[in-house]
C-alpha cells in the first residue's frame, strides 16, 4: 500500500499528510460507516486536519461525533459501535501527522486500509449535496478515564500509599493517566503533563534516553516506580524505583503471566509478535497458556485468528507488542493508558522487583541496518535463502520476515520496517554480540548486492 503503513497513515503534514489528504480520505473512509467519531491529539497542526476529515466524512454522507484532543485509546474506546478516525501521528516528531481508522473499537485491517486507498486513487469525491450529514461535539474524555478505572479496579490492589511519577511528554497522556491513577489512590507525580504540540520536553518518543531527565527524577524522588507515555499515549515504558528502565518485553511478560492465571477458560493464548522474548512464552507456558504470533502492526488480526482458530474454551487474554498492550477484556484497541492503571494496581499486590525476579531475562537486542524503501522486497528476498545458508542448524520460519531458532532457545529476527527505511534485526541469546554480529553482516551484504546491481 501507498499510503498506509504498519499503524495508519504517517508523514510530514506539507509533502504527505496535508489537509487535502485529509479530505480525501475522509470522503473515502466516510463510505464505510454512518456514524464516526473523531479525535485528534495535540500537535499543532491537528486541529486543521480534523476539520479537513469532518468535511470529508460529512461529505460522503457521514454524520460525525466530535469528541475533540484526546488521546488515541479514548478515541478507540468511543468508536465502539460505530466507526472512528484519529488524528495522530503518535511518536513521530512535530513537523509529521496522520490518521488512523477503527471500526468498532478495532483498527482497520489490511483488507479496510486497501479499500480505502483504492477509492483515494480513484477521487472518489462527495455524495449528492442531499446526503451531506451533519456534526456533534460531544465530551467525552470523562467516560473513559471512568472506565479505564473501573475496570483496573478489577484487578491488582488497592495502590494507597503507593507513589507513581508518570512522564506524559507533553503529549495526551497528560489528560488521562495522572487522572485515572489519582482516582484508583494513587500518589502522582506527573512530569511534561500540558499538552504542547512542539514536544518541548522531549521528543515525543519515550525511550530510555529521551526519559533520562525523568529516570533521574524517579531516582532522586519518593516514586516507587513511574511510566513514560508518547505523543497519544498508546505507548508506556515502564521505569523502576531507581530510575531504570523495564525491559519492554517483561512489562509484557508480566501482564501476560497475570492475564493467563486469571483466566477461567481452559485455553488462554496470548497474542504477541515475532519480535516478542522469549521470556513471555516461558510464563505464558508455565502459567497454563499459549503463545500465538502476528506480524508487528496486526494485533488485531492476531486476535481474530486465534479466536477463529480456537474452541469454546479458547480466550484471547492478552494481546501485545513492545510497548504496546492490548487488555483484551476491556477492549480490542492498544492502550497505554489502560497499562498504567493495570500495571500500578498489579504493583501494588505484588512489587517491581518480586514480579520481575520470576521472569528469565536473557539478553536481547535491535539494531536498525539501512536499506532503501525500494530495495526492501529485493532484499527480504536474498535472506530468506542467505539467513539459513549462514545458520545451518537453525529452525526457520519466513511467515513474518526471517526468524531463526536454535536449539539453546537463543533466536533472531530480520524484517523491514514499516515505516523507516531500514531492516531490523532482533535477537535473545546468552551470546548475544556473536548472533547480531553474524546477522547484521548478512544483512548488510544482502542490501549491499540489491543497491549496486540496482545503481
Amino acid at each position: 500500500m501507498e499510503l498506509f503503513g504498519t499503524a495508519g497513515i504517517r508523514g510530514d503534514v506539507v509533502s504527505k499528510v496535508t489537509p487535502a489528504l485529509a479530505l480525501r480520505v475522509g470522503q473515502a473512509v466516510g463510505r464505510d460507516g454512518e456514524t464516526f467519531a473523531l479525535g485528534y491529539d495535540g500537535r499543532v497542526t491537528s486541529p486543521a486536519l480534523a476539520d479537513a476529515m469532518a468535511a470529508g466524512l460529512q461529505s460522503a454522507g457521514a454524520r460525525v461525533v466530535r469528541i475533540g484532543r484526546v488521546p488515541t485509546p479514548a478515541l478507540a474506546y468511543a468508536s465502539r459501535g460505530r466507526h472512528g478516525v484519529m488524528i495522530t501521528a503518535s511518536h513521530n516528531p512535530p513537523t509529521d501527522n496522520g490518521i488512523k481508522v477503527f471500526t468498532d473499537g478495532t483498527e482497520y485491517g489490511d483488507d479496510a486500509e486497501t479499500r480505502i486507498e483504492r477509492r483515494v486513487a480513484d477521487e472518489v469525491g462527495p455524495a449528492v449535496w442531499r446526503d451531506w450529514a451533519d456534526a456533534e461535539s460531544v465530551d467525552f474524555l470523562d467516560d473513559y478515564r471512568d472506565a479505564v478505572a473501573t475496570y483496573a479496579e478489577s484487578l491488582g490492589a488497592d495502590p494507597s500509599g503507593l507513589t507513581v511519577a508518570v512522564d506524559c511528554g507533553n503529549g495526551m497522556g497528560g489528560v488521562a493517566t495522572p487522572q485515572v491513577l489519582g482516582a484508583l489512590g494513587a500518589d502522582v507525580l506527573a512530569t511534561e503533563a500540558n499538552v504542547d504540540g512542539f514536544f518541548p520536553g522531549r521528543e515525543s518518543k519515550p525511550t530510555p534516553e529521551t526519559l533520562a531527565d525523568f529516570r533521574r527524577f524517579v531516582a532522586d524522588s519518593d516514586a516507587d516506580f513511574g511510566f513514560g507515555h508518547d505523543g497519544d499515549a498508546d505507548r508506556i515504558v515502564v521505569v523502576d524505583g531507581d530510575g531504570a528502565v523495564i525491559h519492554e518485553d517483561t512489562v509484557l511478560a508480566m501482564l501476560a503471566e497475570h492475564y493467563t492465571r486469571a483466566a477461567t477458560a481452559s485455553d488462554p493464548v496470548v497474542v504477541t509478535t515475532p519480535n516478542a522474548s522469549g521470556r513471555i512464552d516461558e510464563r505464558v507456558e508455565d502459567a497454563g497458556g499459549r503463545v500465538e504470533r502476528i506480524h508487528l502492526g496486526s494485533l488485531h488480526v492476531g486476535i481474530a485468528n486465534a479466536r477463529e482458530d480456537g474452541n469454546d474454551e479458547t480466550e484471547v487474554v492478552f494481546a501485545a507488542e513492545p510497548w504496546k498492550h492490548i487488555h483484551t477484556a476491556f477492549g480490542g484497541w492498544i492502550d497505554g493508558v489502560a497499562s498504567a492503571a493495570v500495571l500500578t494496581r498489579l504493583f501494588a499486590a505484588e512489587g517491581v522487583a518480586e514480579r520481575r525476579a520470576a521472569i528469565s531475562e536473557r539478553p536481547y537486542e535491535k539494531v536498525s541496518v539501512s536499506c532503501p524503501d525500494d530495495a526492501k522486497v529485493s532484499v527480504m528476498d536474498r535472506l530468506e535463502s542467505a539467513l539459513p545458508a549462514a545458520f545451518p542448524d537453525a529452525d526457520v520460519s519466513t511467515e513474518y520476515g526471517v526468524r531463526l531458532s536454535f536449539s539453546d532457545g537463543s533466536w533472531t529476527l530480520v524484517r523491514p520496517s514499516g515505516t523507516e527505511p531500514y531492516v531490523r534485526v532482533y535477537a535473545e541469546s546468552d551470546d548475544i554480540d556473536a548472533l547480531v554480529g553474524e546477522t547484521t553482516d548478512v544483512v548488510g551484504d544482502a542490501v549491499d548486492e540489491v543497491t549496486a546491481a540496482d545503481a
